[in-house]
């Protein structure tokens, strides 16, 4: 594993255990403290050990400085602040990602701290037989697109409710599901670790239409998104063009 990768993983699981030791002691305000502190622990931990990088977060105010940068990391302190606050979910996340100018991003990693998981850009793809694949396209569990379902039907699948973006993304990784599909609004750290954690692995990652995801634009919004294994993106692609 490269250094960018380890430092990634490593902090991505570190909040992620503080966000748990927060959620186990409850309280008002919980998704709220759990970004905030969450947030400061990174920053932190950034300013460290990679002191010269640049930092896009969700959490902390836009440096248009990271424009100029050529290493910039791109973090999520907290990828599903609602789920977070729900005492019976597990479909939250941490997002950390490193962009480099002229390569995209090279490093990236996703905990899941309710699953005790963290995936990384650098670790060993697992294959998984096609037939052993749920037939599920995941969305947001609270804006999916209303062309999801025909969508899915095109590949003989069903659509699905998760919440955090990097929870979707993680588990067609793992072969829980065939595609991850979203159009509701995003942002680059909602999709940045996600996506370069499931292009590492071999997996298809691009805009609806097809084009490729750029990060470490001036307004980092990326409202769209398709995740999901090689042999349905075409189909996937074609059926949202129909659309």
């Amino acid at each position: 594993m490269n250094g960018d990768a380890r430092l990634a993983a490593r902090l991505a699981e570190e909040a992620g255990r503080l966000l748990l030791k927060l959620r186990d002691g409850g309280g008002p305000d919980l998704g709220d403290r759990g970004d905030t502190e969450s947030n400061a622990m990174l920053l932190a931990e950034l300013a460290a050990w990679r002191p010269g990088d640049a930092v896009l977060s969700e959490e902390a105010v836009d440096d248009p400085a990271r424009l100029g940068a050529d290493r910039v990391w791109i973090i999520d302190p907290l990828d599903g602040t609602r789920e977070y606050a729900l005492p019976d979910r597990d479909d939250w996340a941490v997002h950390v990602a490193l962009w480099r100018r002229g390569q995209g991003v090279t490093a990236a990693a996703v905990a899941q701290p309710a699953l005790d998981l963290v995936h990384c850009s650098a670790d060993e793809p697992v294959p998984m037989p096609g037939w052993a694949v749920p037939r599920l396209v995941l969305v947001s569990d609270s804006r999916p697109p209303a062309f999801a379902a025909g969508v899915a039907a095109a590949v003989d699948a069903r659509t699905a409710p998760m919440g955090s973006a990097g929870a979707k993304a993680m588990a067609v990784l793992r072969g829980e599901a065939l595609a991850y599909l979203h159009a509701g609004g995003q942002w680059e750290w909602d999709s940045a670790a996600p996506v370069g954690v499931a292009l590492a692995a071999g997996l298809h990652a691009s805009r609806v239409d097809g084009s490729p995801l750029d990060y470490n634009r001036p307004h980092p919004y990326l409202p769209d998104l398709l995740i999901c294994r090689q042999e349905v993106a075409g189909p996937l692609l074609a059926a949202i063009r129909e659309r």
